[in-house]
């Protein structure tokens, strides 16, 4: 229970890093938020990669290039989740790209990120 605790920390952590940058993508650079979105995403699994591996899963002793490859692999997946769902939100249901993206990425982050996480990457 407390690697799950720790890893929605990260998430949260990671989560701030990817909105952060994908809000100031599309309000301060004009940037499409869909572009925004995967820029965002780009920043935040950088940061989930990091926390993950030295501090949710405690994996350092582990090959980072194996490690590494491995999380790549489920971030696209990730990404690709993440962007379909707040495409489809944002331009069909017609709401904020904002709200969209909270949405999405508590959706992935719960059923997809975490579990292939601890049972693939930092095992």
């Amino acid at each position: 229970m407390f690697t799950f605790l720790k890893a929605q920390a990260a998430s949260i952590v990671a989560s701030a890093a990817d909105f952060l940058v994908t809000i100031i993508a599309v309000e301060l650079f004009g940037c499409w938020y869909l572009a925004a979105t995967i820029i965002g995403t780009i920043s935040g699994g950088v940061v989930h990669f990091s926390l993950g591996r030295t501090w949710v899963f405690n994996a350092i002793d582990k090959n980072i290039p194996t490690q590494a490859l491995k999380y790549f692999m489920v971030w696209n997946g990730s990404l690709a989740l993440n962007a379909s769902g707040v495409f489809l939100l944002t331009h069909y249901a017609e709401v904020n790209y904002v709200f969209s993206k909270a949405v999405t990425s508590i959706l992935v982050g719960f059923f997809y990120n975490y579990i292939i996480q601890k049972r693939y990457v930092f095992k």
